[in-house]
């Protein structure tokens, strides 16, 4: 059976603590209250829900995280407060996402060194050469595991991503993604609506080697029409979304 967010904190809190002797997670709210968090940041916590993920994420200080085609990075600067002073954000925009959302997003990764210098590192490698310069503790990505199922890119295109990011993790670490929700088996999704089968991801991700290891339903939405595109104005900030995280062994 798939736990929910209120178990499985509770049991990956004790699991992981007494496995690793580690300190204990970030309190979420603090990170929420981080001085230079930008007002923009914080008039999205209720709709990104960001205290709620930083909880199931179980962010540890002096973790090293690698957040992929991190957007503006409203969960990047999370991450930075979770992790504290001894922690690490590899902010990872290779040039096919950068050239795909520069309207978007301008050139965010400059923007976050520029806040935070000491602890982002931006990375703009592409798909196929992506690595990290240390063992990672989390990986995180939100909105875009879809994207990787568009017709431009390769079919292999996730396989390769998870393989990567499997590569990147330390044994126990632990892989997070959200993503807007498509009718199940809805391969043309992706591409028309900008959403994925959240059963497809499951399956690719296992595949990798990954366990999963609980969701969070606090961004579902039954009320959501899957074949609306997430820019739909009748939608928008309100989409069904699924939050799974695995961990490797």
């Amino acid at each position: 059976m798939r736990m929910l967010i209120p178990a499985l904190i509770a049991a990956s809190l004790a699991a992981f603590t007494s496995c690793t002797g580690g300190p204990a997670p970030t309190d979420p709210g603090a990170a929420i209250a981080a001085s230079g968090r930008p007002a923009s940041d914080k008039a999205l916590d209720a709709q990104r829900r960001g205290p709620e993920i930083l909880a199931f994420a179980d962010v540890r200080p002096g973790w090293k995280i690698g957040d992929l085609m991190q957007g503006a990075g409203y969960f990047t600067r999370l991450w930075v407060s979770a992790a504290g002073a001894d922690g690490r954000v590899y902010a990872w925009s290779p040039p096919e996402f950068i050239e795909a959302k520069k309207a978007l997003y301008g050139d965010s990764l400059d923007q976050l060194v520029r806040e935070y210098p000491t602890h982002v590192v931006p990375l703009r490698m592409a798909f196929d050469d992506l690595a990290f310069p240390e063992p990672l503790d989390m990986v995180f990505q939100s909105q875009n595991y879809h994207d990787l199922h568009m017709a431009r890119f390769p079919g292999d295109q996730a396989a390769k991503l998870n393989a990567a990011v499997f590569r990147a993790l330390k044994s126990g670490g632990t892989y997070i993604i959200v993503d807007h929700v498509a009718g199940a088996g809805d391969a043309a999704a992706p591409d028309r609506v900008h959403r994925g089968d959240p059963s497809l991801m499951l399956r690719e991700v296992e595949a990798a080697g990954f366990r999963f290891v609980g969701e969070s339903d606090v961004l579902r939405n039954p009320d959501d029409d899957h074949t609306k595109h997430v820019f739909d104005p009748a939608i928008r900030g309100r989409t069904d979304q699924v939050i799974y995280k695995f961990r490797k062994p």
